[in-house]
């Protein structure tokens, strides 16, 4: 697979919450920096991560606006939508990654933080 084909595919697995398909797209030394938040040093760390907010949401949808890839980096910008009950949560994200030998083995994330929190509160 290519890197834009990867991080496809990890991102589809993470949305069916197939953490073992997602995760055996990522090498075991990943580095996931979600900016706001804490920064997850490799694959179990990564995976603790995930089965966080994977674990919170009845269903995920990832909507992919842009996506580019040039050599081992890809980047998107999308939506992140997590549903719990009739509730969804959205937040607008910019992703930087870095596929080597076909392993993701970085997965940046910016996003609002303060936006996201107030959502979670009922004020967004």
């Amino acid at each position: 697979m290519s890197p834009d084909e990867t991080v496809t595919a990890f991102m589809q697995a993470v949305q069916a919450k197939d953490l073992d398909a997602a995760m055996a797209l990522a090498a075991a030394d990943i580095e996931y920096d979600n900016v706001p938040m804490e920064t997850a040093y490799g694959a179990e760390a990564t995976r603790t991560m995930l089965e966080s907010f994977v674990g919170m949401s009845e269903e995920i949808d990832w909507v992919v606006h842009h996506q580019v890839a040039a050599g081992d980096i890809v980047m998107n910008e999308r939506t992140d939508r997590f549903r719990s009950g009739e509730r969804w949560l959205e937040i607008p994200v910019a992703g930087v990654w870095r596929v080597e030998d076909g392993l993701i083995t970085l997965w940046r994330d910016y996003f609002d933080l303060e936006g996201l929190m107030k959502q979670m509160s009922g004020e967004g």
